[in-house]
């Protein structure tokens, strides 16, 4: 215990010796209860905000466009439901700097059934009455053979031509081509305004531009849902693949644990090895191939990201990245090589703990539809609040006017005065806003479900940490394993957690939250300051996020060991993080070596799941292997499923392992505990098992000599 006095005084005084202690404190009471106060009355307005949201959103606004009337295009059960497409009256208008400022056309929209196939001007389509029958298609209602082209356009009933247009994300864009550098639209190079005027077609251009700002990652997200619809079930295999594996993994661990981690450390250097070898072959297989040595700088941002496959630097990047990697984990091992027999003797005790407690496992799957169900709140809540404003109309005119971009309202606009003195205006839909309270406030309330959104994930993690360590120490304290312990320790944990120590979860989740939410809003900051050309004001913002991020990564750890101390204690969250801090400050050199040597190898587990999950998938959704290329599916981006299958199964591997982890951890503390608490006399044994007091040299006086 000398490593340890070194720390007496300053840390904290050790554990006395407690005959009475066998573990989790049976006798507790409820802790923290104004946090737990707080907390549900947070969770009582969350869900006053989301029926509030509910009441007020429409999330049709986000699924059908609108036309210039405030009405959705092909919404089921409405007049318009066969009119799915939106038409611009003058497309050229698009090009306009405004519409990138409020997103809106100056010119007016409406919802009809197919985009116009022809070229067709209103003066020419009046004299034919077939072709006038076709242009009304396109025109407002009210329409009459009797009025004159003239007034039809004074009145801007109808648009003053018709261009060959073609349907994308539901809105009618001219169809527009090229011919050798020529731009064209329906096969010709010029076309008639409507108002005699010639017009080039590349005038067209500027108005699709605008028109379509986010029309380019709007493709790119169909492509992608495109291909999820066609590999949907064999990501879902590959999802199956990494559970077993994980499962698998745990289970030879059990019986297997030195050999597993030797095994797993080989392994996952040669899954590394064979990523670096085959970025070479990729590399040298583009040698001498056109377009293969630009650079990516050069090439710029593409939306089809397989083009960054086809240049020579994307491999050589990820070889570099590959060979850094392996260089840095084999030099760990070299360095750490001593330590890894103590982690493995920790893996081994975890394993057994788990091994008593089987049903950990699958605590996680419980966590996930906790944070499942978090998760979906959140972003159907957000979706009502960012869909419950109203149809906000603005004056829209060709001309110089005084009332342009101020609210109107079309119900009256063509009597009003504004139409009176600006006679080509329009009253137009502009945006979904608001000036009802509610609306003033509705920031308020999206950043009320992020905070809360936060808060209650948070919570669910250290609901989740606080049950599994409350069950790994039942099996650590029990003297007789496993008949002191409870007989089931998992549900018994889960109970003590909620019953009494709701307001110590609500407690650390909401440091943690407050922490997060004010990164959130350095990020926000950062948005807006990428143009400023102030340095210092980078500067500080930069060190602020550095901090911030170092200050949420120590309040996760001391949260994760207060949990395990409120657990095992049932004290209150202060005392039980002050507790955890002080008995690992009191072993600092344990936890640097032994405690982050087992996380690091837990971390090549994850790695080795993940790197054969994904190499599997690379040659199935690649069809680089001539046995799959029937059976893979044909897509625009074979990535998505691949990044899908490496994401999942990062994620279940994580699932597991967390289990692991918060098992090494619980054990790691009930250690340390030990040690103060007992000195291996008859009167006071260790309760650690043989194999760790032999690797720290440490025995019951009652045991013969080894």
């Amino acid at each position: 215990m000398a490593e340890d006095g070194e720390y007496y005084g300053k840390h904290g005084e050790p554990r006395k010796y407690d005959p009475t202690f066998k573990g989790p404190i049976q006798n507790r009471g409820c802790t923290d209860i104004v946090c737990c106060i707080l907390f549900v009355l947070a969770l009582l307005g969350y869900i006053a905000v989301g029926i509030l949201a509910w009441s007020q959103g429409d999330p049709r606004k986000v699924i059908y466009p609108t036309d210039s009337r405030g009405q959705f295009c092909g919404q089921a059960g409405t007049e318009l439901e066969k009119k799915p497409l939106l038409f611009y009256f003058n497309i050229m208008k698009c090009a306009s700097p405004m519409v990138l400022l409020e997103f809106q056309c100056p010119t007016t929209q409406m919802c009809v059934e197919k985009c116009p196939e022809k070229f067709m001007t209103l003066l020419k389509a009046y004299t034919n009455k077939n072709d006038f029958e076709y242009y009304k298609k396109f025109c407002k209602e009210g329409v009459t053979n009797t009025m004159g082209a003239p007034e039809i356009l004074r009145l801007g009933l109808c648009p003053a031509m018709l261009t060959p247009s073609k349907p994308f994300t539901r809105r009618c864009f001219p169809a527009l081509g090229q011919k050798g550098k020529v731009i064209t639209v329906g096969n010709i190079s010029s076309f008639d305004d409507g108002y005699g005027n010639m017009r080039d077609a590349k005038d067209l251009v500027d108005g699709v531009k605008n028109a379509t700002v986010v029309i380019e990652a709007r493709q790119v997200v169909m492509k992608i849902f495109e291909d999820y619809t066609q590999s949907w079930y064999w990501i879902l295999i590959g999802l199956v693949i990494a559970m077993v594996t994980s499962l698998l993994f745990i289970i030879l661990l059990r019986y297997l644990a030195g050999i597993m981690v030797w095994v797993m450390i080989v392994l996952v250097i040669l899954v590394i090895g064979y990523g670096i070898f085959h970025c070479y072959m990729e590399y040298a297989a583009l040698k001498g191939e056109p377009g293969a040595n630009v650079t990516i700088q050069q090439l710029g941002f593409q939306t089809d990201l397989s083009v960054y496959l086809q240049i020579r630097q994307t491999w050589l990047a990820f070889m570099i990245i590959l060979a850094i990697v392996d260089v840095v984990i084999i030099l760990l091992l070299i360095f750490l090589r001593k330590r890894i027999l103590i982690a493995v003797a920790l893996i081994k005790e975890a394993s057994r703990a788990i091994g008593h407690v089987m049903c950990s496992l699958f605590f996680p799957l419980f966590t996930f539809v906790l944070l499942a169900i978090v998760i979906a709140y959140w972003a159907v809540t957000a979706v009502f609040l960012s869909t419950s404003n109203e149809p906000v109309y603005k004056v829209f005119n060709e001309t110089l006017c005084e009332h342009s971009r101020k609210l109107c309202d079309p119900a009256n606009y063509t009597t009003s005065l504004m139409k009176a003195q600006c006679p080509d205006s329009e009253c137009l839909f502009a945006f979904y806003g608001g000036e009802t309270v509610y609306h003033k406030y509705l920031i308020g309330l999206q950043f009320y479900n992020v905070f809360l959104f936060f808060w209650c994930a948070n919570f669910v993690i250290g609901l989740g940490q606080m049950t599994l360590a409350g069950a790994f120490a039942s099996y650590y304290w029990a003297f007789v394993k496993p008949d002191d312990m409870p007989a089931f320790p998992v549900f018994s944990s889960l109970g003590r957690s909620l019953r009494y120590h709701t307001g110590s979860l609500a407690f650390g989740s909401l440091i943690l939250s407050i922490i997060q939410i004010i990164r959130v809003l350095l990020e926000y900051l950062d948005h807006k300051l990428k143009g400023a050309k102030n340095k210092f004001a980078k500067f500080l913002l930069c060190c602020l996020k550095c901090c911030f991020w170092c200050l949420e990564k120590f309040i996760k750890f001391l949260n994760r060991n207060a949990y395990i101390m409120v657990a095992i204690y049932g004290k209150n969250f202060c005392t039980s993080a002050r507790d955890a801090f002080f008995l690992l400050m009191r072993n600092m050199i344990r936890v640097a070596v032994l405690d982050k040597v087992t996380d690091f190898l837990l971390f090549l587990g994850k790695l080795l799941i993940v790197g054969l999950v994904g190499v599997f998938a690379f040659f199935f959704f690649s069809g680089r292997v001539k046995a799959f290329e029937n059976t893979a599916p044909h897509l625009h981006y074979y990535w998505v499923p691949i990044l899908t299958v490496v994401i999942g199964s990062y994620l279940i591997a994580h699932g597991f392992f967390s289990v692991y982890a918060m098992c090494v951890d619980t054990l790691f503390l009930c250690f340390l505990e030990d040690l103060e608490r007992n000195d291996g006399s008859p009167e006071r044994p260790y309760l650690m098992p043989e194999n760790l007091r032999k690797v720290l040299n440490k025995k019951n006086k009652s045991e013969p000599a080894q």
